[in-house]
């Protein structure tokens, strides 16, 4: 194991690798005053920046997540690394050999398991290039990708390589390089055989796939002879550095261009990014052999960094698989601030076959937005469905209705619901508008989740509410601090942590599931765990350090940090903090948790009917009477009521 890295090579470490160039290779960085510098927190997911990085300083701070720390401390939370991980790859970088204070410094043995099984791959990838340029073996691969418009100096710039046939021709190159057969296993180059480690790959096109910081994770293999057994595409198994939905093709030399550009093509294959870049279009990037999902939005996002005039392309084949996808695609849609589009080649070539057949202006003009993503789905939608009759055209609109709510511009909805009512034959334009409007709205009030799901209630009055759910699982829409709802729930929570005296004893009686947005409830439950908002009249200092403790996770614990430093916002026509303006959030919460018990309740009579179980009708229709009564009490009397 090695030894402790001497202080003074770590000092020259975070000296020589200015902060602002690591964090620029992860995510685009502006200008926000003062000598900072800000971007979108690649620790968790925001619509606007709160990232931001002080060069000077060598500091990074999120005031979203609160993550912060040095050029050391980001290395390590970004990449996963130990501190001597992020210490060795940022010298790596520097040029600067680290000294150890114990042991000495072995570079073949002393590295961290990531560290090493980078090396192998980027030295797999230069054995594997050398392969392609110069091995007799490889000219199936030659031919393969001049037959495809690829000459050497093609294959050199995206490093493509070529694995010979036998059966452990890599693996004995990198045990000479000093690799151990268990690293070579854990790296996914080598798998185990009869008689020890063999080369996964073997008689393959060999494309790198590097991380967005460069560093190779992994290998796309393209099979070429016919004696070959496997799939068409093999590919890296997952490991500790390379795991597929993370990972795009060709990120590390589209980052700059996306962020720039503020533009990002994705296409479906390797070769596909390789026309796409030749022909000028250098924002092209893929997945590696499974469909584009969330975590490589979050990649994009935080390159193109959410502004408005962002744009998203995707590439697909014009057949039924094709089309698939991009239906996929449309379903993460909404994770994106940026417009996505979808661009189908005629004849429904792919780039690779597009630049062979009509050149690099044809993949050019491809790569134009042409057609929304969402306008995309819809007549896929429509075309599934009988539209001569009224039964056909209600079924297509229950489906496509919600593709259009789920729009972001509400200028651009209110259009495409009247060009919807048009490609369904219905007549009624303000009945097609009108119902997109509802199921906007629905879904704004659920946090953009749609209608939100029956939930199982407890019967027995209004004490009923003073019961805690489970904690372990706080239900509820997602945040939204545009819905009152939610905006009020937030003031009550801040009084109930910076004034408790103004809401005691009345709001320890509230239940968790009182709090509908899940953050609230778990800081709710946090209080509950601490001794209740009581406690906080005795020893309001205690108080505080004690619920953040009760904190379930540091989400909680900021969350409850957060509400305990905001100031409460005062409603209009209010000056003062006091006990009639803490009634009334306490009174607004509970008549708003009673009015959902109240339509629970309405909805249960009304499936019960009037066949339903004597007894248990009249002890429904008893709870209902109980809770109107309350509801009207609290109504007319306010806080005296609770």
């Amino acid at each position: 194991m090695a030894g402790r890295i001497n202080d003074e090579d770590v000092k020259a470490v975070r000296d020589a690798v200015p902060i602002d160039a690591v964090v620029s290779e992860y995510l685009q960085l502006r200008n926000a005053g003062g000598g900072n510098l800000k971007g979108l927190c690649p620790f968790h997911d925001e619509k606007s920046p709160s990232f931001q990085v002080s060069p000077s300083k060598g500091l990074f701070h999120c005031f979203g997540c609160q993550e912060g720390g040095d050029t050391i401390t980001f290395v390590m939370k970004v990449d996963h690394l130990s501190f001597s991980e992020a210490v060795e790859r940022l010298a790596g970088q520097a040029g600067i050999t680290l000294r150890y204070e114990e042991g000495g410094y072995n570079p073949a043995h002393q590295r961290g398991e990531r560290i090493r099984l980078v090396e192998a791959h980027k030295i797999a990838a230069e054995w594997y290039a050398q392969q392609l340029a110069t091995s007799p073996e490889a000219e199936a691969g030659r031919v393969f990708l001049a037959e495809r418009g690829f000459d050497q100096a093609a294959a050199e710039h995206f490093s493509v390589g070529y694995s010979p046939q036998g059966w452990d021709h890599l693996t004995r190159f990198l045990r000479g390089k000093g690799f151990s057969d268990k690293e070579l296993v854990l790296s996914g180059l080598s798998q185990e055989g009869r008689r020890g480690p063999i080369d996964r790959f073997r008689g393959r096109l060999m494309w790198p796939i590097r991380d967005i910081g460069g560093d190779v994770v992994g290998f796309g293999a393209r099979k070429l002879h016919e004696a070959d057994n496997g799939p068409k595409y093999l590919n890296t198994p997952e490991t500790a550095i390379y795991k597929k939905s993370q990972v795009l093709y060709g990120i590390d030399l589209a980052k700059k261009d996306i962020a720039k550009s503020s533009r990002a093509v994705v296409v479906e294959g390797y070769t596909d990014v390789m026309a796409c870049h030749l022909a000028g279009v250098t924002t092209a990037i893929a997945t590696c052999g499974t469909a584009f999902g969330g975590d490589h939005i979050k990649i994009l996002r935080r390159l193109l960094m959410d502004n408005g005039s962002a744009r998203v392309i995707f590439t697909f084949d014009g057949d039924a698989a094709g089309q698939k996808a991009a239906l996929r695609a449309f379903e993460d849609d909404q994770k994106f601030a940026a417009e996505t589009y979808i661009a189908i080649a005629p004849d429904g070539m792919d780039p690779c076959d597009l630049r062979l057949a009509k050149g690099d202006e044809a993949v050019a003009e491809l790569a134009e937005p042409r057609t929304p993503l969402f306008e995309f789905a819809l007549r896929q939608i429509v075309a599934r469905y009988d539209l001569d009759t009224p039964a056909g055209r209600a079924a297509a609109l229950d489906e496509a209705a919600p593709v259009v709510a789920r729009i972001k511009n509400s200028g651009a909805q209110h259009e495409v619901a009247v060009q919807l009512a048009g490609m369904l034959g219905i007549l009624d334009t303000q009945f097609v508008v009108k119902r997109v409007a509802q199921l906007a709205r629905w879904a704004r009030e659920r946090g953009g989740k749609g209608p939100a799901p029956d939930r199982q209630q407890h019967g027995g009055g209004p004490q009923r509410y003073a019961a805690a759910p489970d904690r372990a699982a706080p239900r509820g829409p997602a945040l939204n601090l545009r819905n009152p709802v939610f905006a009020t729930e937030r003031e009550l929570l801040k009084l109930a942590l910076q004034r408790p005296e103004l809401v005691s004893p009345a709001f320890d009686a509230y239940g968790v599931d009182e709090f509908t947005a899940p953050p609230y409830a778990a800081v709710r439950q946090a209080i509950l765990d601490a001794g209740g908002a009581e406690y906080g009249t005795r020893d309001p200092q205690e108080y505080l350090i004690r619920v953040r403790d009760a904190a379930p996770d540091d989400t909680v614990r900021a969350m409850v940090t957060e509400l305990a430093v905001e100031a409460i916002m005062l409603h209009r026509g209010v000056k003062e903090v006091d006990e009639t303006y803490a009634g009334a959030q306490l009174v607004t919460v509970r008549r708003r948790a009673v009015e959902r018990r109240i339509r629970d309740i309405t909805s249960r009579l009304t499936r019960l009917g009037t066949h339903g179980d004597p007894a248990e009708l009249t002890s429904v229709q008893n709870e209902l009477w109980v809770l109107q009564q309350y509801d009207q009490a609290l109504r007319e009397h306010g806080a005296a009521a609770l």
